[in-house]
């Protein structure tokens, strides 16, 4: 992808006849994703609609089934974020959700998304029904320079510089690994682990090709003993959220934390710079790549021709080049489309720009595996990172989870 020198500035929006309320329900809620999702706000705003926020806290595990509940049961919001993938896809074969068809194409959607899978994933039976505002990739290890300064030891470069390096840090009053309670952490940072240390073409023969051989084979065997190792060094983690585990390594008083680029809106927010003051490993070090998932919004059917123009208004504008920069500079999250200028970005985020220019990418699990698979081994993960499972019978039952969906 080669990025423009200059913002792309015209994009086709419905003519606001009088401004109209929208409420927009997200998940949102964290300093930096605050910060973000405000110019969101303040650009619909700025057009002559209002954006009332629905922000509800919890993350993605709380929020979906309410926002869910509301459409389901006749009381549909504005607007309303899901990440790329099938989260949706009940609502919209049940005729729920809003067909975006014609805002797509009228501004192009199709030649300016990168990579395609974005626009792929809100399509279905040939039509669009929903907008991409963004690329995440959750395979990040972020490290306190802070933290290694304080044990007198170097920067890791990989994950297993930063196992090695672990006894030292405890040595120095530091935990290893920041780690959050929350199940959905859990699962993040062992599929971060997975293609860190079984490889992207293993991973791909799973959760791409669905090969079952591979998953009960021995790359995985060696990934489920990795996160047991991991676990070990997150044992002193007793923060509930992912943005307080983010702190700790903000504060030097965690070594690292394997999260999303999205944990880059929480250091801009305490000021940090990337390179000086924390390290980011896209891959952990071992594989770079990016994961294409990420966010989108839904626009739940409406009764009121008013509010369904209004839709379709803040559709476009997510999707056009000024919010696209304004929003991605502030989440730490990439851009849905390649003719923006990101001259300001930090050297995480050139990072990440990079590796999608090298095409060093493969699908989400949103969009890989049913959501009951997903939440089967959420729940797996869960059990085995807070207990002393064996991480024999873990890869076994994890391996039975995946069974289960094919």
């Amino acid at each position: 992808m080669k990025l423009a020198t200059a913002l792309v500035a015209s994009v086709a929006l419905p003519a606001a006849a009088f401004a109209t309320d929208l409420e927009v329900t997200h998940w949102w809620t964290s300093g930096g994703e605050a910060a973000a999702v405000a110019e969101l706000a303040k650009a619909f705003d700025a057009s002559g609609d209002k954006w009332i926020d629905g922000a509800i806290a919890g993350g993605g595990g709380t929020a979906r089934p309410i926002m869910i509940s509301r459409i389901t049961g006749g009381d549909p919001m504005g607007a309303t974020q899901f990440n790329h993938g099938q989260q949706a896809l009940e609502l919209v074969e049940a005729g729920l959700m809003l067909d975006l068809t014609d805002v797509a194409e009228a501004n192009n959607w199709k030649e300016v998304v990168f990579p395609p899978s974005l626009l792929d994933a809100c399509t279905v039976d040939g039509r669009i029904y929903c907008a991409p505002v963004n690329i995440h990739s959750p395979e990040w290890l972020w490290l306190s320079n802070k933290a290694y300064a304080d044990a007198g030891i170097p920067v890791p470069t990989n994950w297993n510089e930063f196992v090695e390096t672990a006894p030292q840090l405890e040595a120095a009053g530091k935990i290893p690994l920041a780690l959050g309670n929350q199940p959905w952490q859990s699962n993040l940072a062992f599929g971060a682990i997975s293609i860190a240390v079984a490889g992207l073409d293993v991973w791909k023969q799973v959760n791409v090709e669905k090969n079952m051989d591979v998953a009960a084979g021995p790359e995985y065997a060696a990934v489920f003993q990795a996160v047991a190792d991991a676990r070990k060094l997150a044992a002193k983690s007793t923060v509930q959220d992912w943005n307080q585990a983010t702190n700790l390594v903000i504060t030097g008083e965690a070594g690292g934390q394997i999260m999303g680029d999205w944990a880059q809106g929480e250091f801009q927010v305490a000021n940090q710079v990337a390179g000086t003051d924390y390290t980011c490993l896209p891959g952990l070090g071992l594989n770079a790549y990016l994961s294409t998932g990420g966010d989108a919004f839904y626009f739940p059917k409406n009764k009121s021709a008013d509010v369904e123009e209004a839709q379709k208004r803040l559709a476009a504008l997510l999707v056009s080049p000024e919010v696209q920069v304004a929003f991605n500079l502030k989440k730490g999250s990439l851009p849905i489309r390649g003719d923006v200028d990101l001259a300001a970005a930090n050297d995480c985020m050139k990072k990440g720009l990079e590796l999608l220019a090298q095409g060093n990418l493969v699908p989400s699990g949103d969009m890989a595996w049913s959501p009951d698979v997903q939440k089967q081994n959420e729940d797996l993960l869960v059990e085995f990172w807070k207990t002393d499972m064996a991480p024999e019978v873990a890869h076994q039952q994890w391996v039975a989870n995946l069974k289960s969906g094919l």
